[in-house]
């Protein structure tokens, strides 16, 4: 092998370590900083209780409600119910941007000085924290670093799955000024925001200018789509459908995740107040799951084309989140369980269940469809062996090829 081709294939495979096996949250919830308490994810997880015990009290109101399958209602109920009351929030990001506003500079320091303080304090954070800064584009970038600094001088220690979301980012440079930034607060995980048409052209190069940090990159649609002078923005829209398509092409092997945006029409109630009558509580009714639907065809859109976490922004839409990821998991999950045991049976040779050829490559994809049904909690884990045949501990390693050694060895030894 000549040394050209050699340098050559070692560049790739730094820059192309393949799909991490550390977890990923299905979603991120953004909160603006002015309404953060340190006991969010609890108070979220019982609105979202309060809101289906009202609007649908049992698993048949669901799966009518949200249109799947009777055969999964009662499962996916169930651990709906107990993902609410245990780990309502997987992911929790403070909005300095546009969760947040335009606030006086006064206003904004006592806020980033006080949500540290209540991050600092929280008896339980989510799995995964951070916070949102605004853009580090010429009209923002001093307050946005200002914010940064204040925030993470206010905090006494760094929380485990810490990073900083930076948004609307339109040259190289800001992504490697905020590596500058967050290398002199010890910060070691960034995630950006692809929601400019100039962004999305840059995404290898904002990578490689991250320097390591980049663990995520998100999109959003309506900022991309108005950045395209597109009128009716929905997070469907063909253009949306293109760009994210084109951000797996570009981070596929790279281990950075994708995530998708929001839905933004809020599952709420019409009317409020006592004196509401019995046609504006039907109403109320009919707007809250119109928003739960709609939601949930959104998140079952990503699931299907490949983005494993998106956005929330009310309590009510963890309902329709975590009952989308379920039912994903969940509706293939006995041919996902031959395919993978008759595969790993066979020593990695390509094999067919069912009428579906499977290969190596395949045989990767259904490791990692087990991870992410685990971390979600779709699947117990006192389930996987039986499904997989695969112990737990080495499931979580991550590399179907790792497995398949394994047992070659096991069978010569």
């Amino acid at each position: 092998m000549s040394p050209t081709l050699a340098a050559a294939n070692r560049e790739f495979a730094r820059t192309h370590p393949g799909e991490s096996a550390a977890r990923q949250p299905v979603h991120t919830v953004y909160g603006g900083a002015h309404l953060f308490h340190g006991d969010v994810s609890r108070k979220m997880g019982a609105l979202a209780e309060r809101a289906l015990n009202e609007y649908a009290p049992g698993a048949p109101a669901l799966a009518r409600v949200l249109d799947f399958p009777d055969r999964l209602a009662e499962t996916v109920f169930a651990r709906l119910l107990a993902k609410l009351r245990t780990e309502p929030v997987e992911d929790f990001h403070i909005d300095f941007e546009d969760g947040y506003g335009v606030r006086s500079d006064q206003e904004e320091d006592a806020a980033a000085a006080r949500c540290a303080e209540e991050m600092a304090s929280a008896p339980a954070l989510p799995p995964f924290v951070g916070i949102r800064i605004k853009p580090l584009n010429q009209e923002c970038a001093a307050r946005s670093i200002r914010t940064l600094d204040l925030f993470c001088n206010s905090l006494a220690k760094i929380p485990a799955n810490f990073s900083v979301v930076l948004p609307k980012i339109t040259v190289v440079e800001q992504v490697s000024a905020l590596a500058d930034l967050l290398d002199n607060h010890g910060i070691a995980r960034m995630e950006i925001m692809i929601e400019t048409a100039q962004s999305l052209w840059l995404l290898p190069r904002l990578i490689e200018a991250g320097r390591g940090k980049i663990i995520a990159a998100h999109f959003g649609p309506y900022d991309y789509t108005a950045s395209l002078g597109i009128a009716r923005q929905t997070i469907l829209h063909p253009a949306c459908d293109w760009a994210r398509a084109t951000m797996q092409s570009q981070l596929a092997g790279t281990g950075v995740r994708l995530a998708d945006g929001p839905t933004n029409v809020m599952p709420v109630p019409l009317y409020r107040g006592e004196s509401i009558t019995p046609l504006q509580i039907e109403e109320n009714r009919a707007a809250v799951h119109r928003g739960w639907k709609l939601h949930y065809d959104h998140v079952r859109h990503a699931l299907i084309h490949g983005f494993y976490q998106g956005w929330d922004l009310h309590p009510a839409q963890l309902i329709p989140r975590f009952a989308a990821v379920y039912t994903f998991f969940l509706e293939d999950l006995d041919e996902a369980s031959a395919r993978l045991k008759n595969f790993i049976a066979k020593g990695a040779r390509s094999t067919t269940v069912a009428g579906v050829f499977d290969d190596a490559a395949t045989g990767q994809g259904l490791l990692n469809y087990f991870l992410r049904a685990i971390n979600c909690g779709a699947i117990a884990e006192s389930e996987i062996a039986a499904l997989t045949g695969v112990p737990l501990e080495d499931l979580r390693a991550g590399s179907f090829a790792r497995i398949i050694a394994a047992r070659s060895r096991e069978k010569t030894a």
